[in-house]
């Protein structure tokens, strides 16, 4: 087995394994009142496994948009990709070496907001032709971002670079438990390919428990 080597940082192969972790990060720890973002690739190297793929290991500085004191969190990440195989996710491993700012305030917030509409939410075009998205939407537009992060999780290869261009659609549906349930059809360009695809996604949320995707569909032409 090959020991790793470095990978030049703008290089390809290094921003898009950056771009996997940050939508796996996302979709782990993203919500409706914190917006990751990569700040810096510090690191990266490739190994050669062989019969069982390329494994990528990162080192990262990461950022919430959202945090007003402009802190960074250090991560490391460790990407496989399977060789031949497209129908199965990569394994991501993410770790923080850091606290990320609380959110507990402004997620409860906003959990409260939507629990007390009389009609459920619908939006679409988030953001507009103009690249605007109203302040009351923004948490939905990051929650968007957790869902997208899931579909970048699952169908990254070494040859894709997912990111979230618009949710042309989405819908509020009122469940029997406690959590929230957004139905979105978010529009995901692959900047490679450059094809932007339709995915369908419901992403269920709960200020203690987090987000988790528990249906994914896609993906579907864009209609004209």
């Amino acid at each position: 087995m090959e020991l790793p080597t470095e990978l030049p940082l703008n290089h390809f192969p290094a921003t898009r394994a950056a771009a996997l972790a940050l939508g796996y990060l996302r979709y782990l720890r993203g919500g409706p009142g914190r917006g990751l973002q990569l700040r810096e690739l510090r690191r990266a190297r490739r190994q050669d496994i062989d019969d069982v793929g390329h494994k990528y290991y990162l080192e990262l500085e990461v950022e919430d948009a959202l945090d007003k004191q402009d802190r960074t969190v250090s991560c490391t990440a460790e990407i496989l990709h399977h060789l031949g195989s497209k129908s199965c996710a990569p394994d991501v491993q993410v770790t923080l070496q850091g606290e990320l700012r609380s959110t507990e305030e402004a997620d409860n917030e906003f959990y409260n907001r939507i629990r007390s509409l009389e009609k459920e939410l619908e939006a679409e075009n988030i953001p507009d032709s103009h690249g605007n998205i109203p302040p009351e939407l923004k948490p939905i537009f990051l929650l968007a971002s957790v869902a997208s992060g899931y579909v970048t999780w699952q169908n990254s290869t070494e040859n894709t670079l997912f990111n979230l261009a618009q949710v042309k659609h989405v819908k509020q549906v009122k469940r029997s438990d406690e959590d929230l349930q957004f139905d979105y059809v978010v529009l995901i360009h692959d900047m490679v390919s450059q094809e932007v695809l339709a995915w369908q996604v419901t992403l269920l949320w709960h200020p203690q428990r987090g987000a988790r995707v528990s249906q994914c569909q896609g993906p579907q032409p864009r209609n004209p």
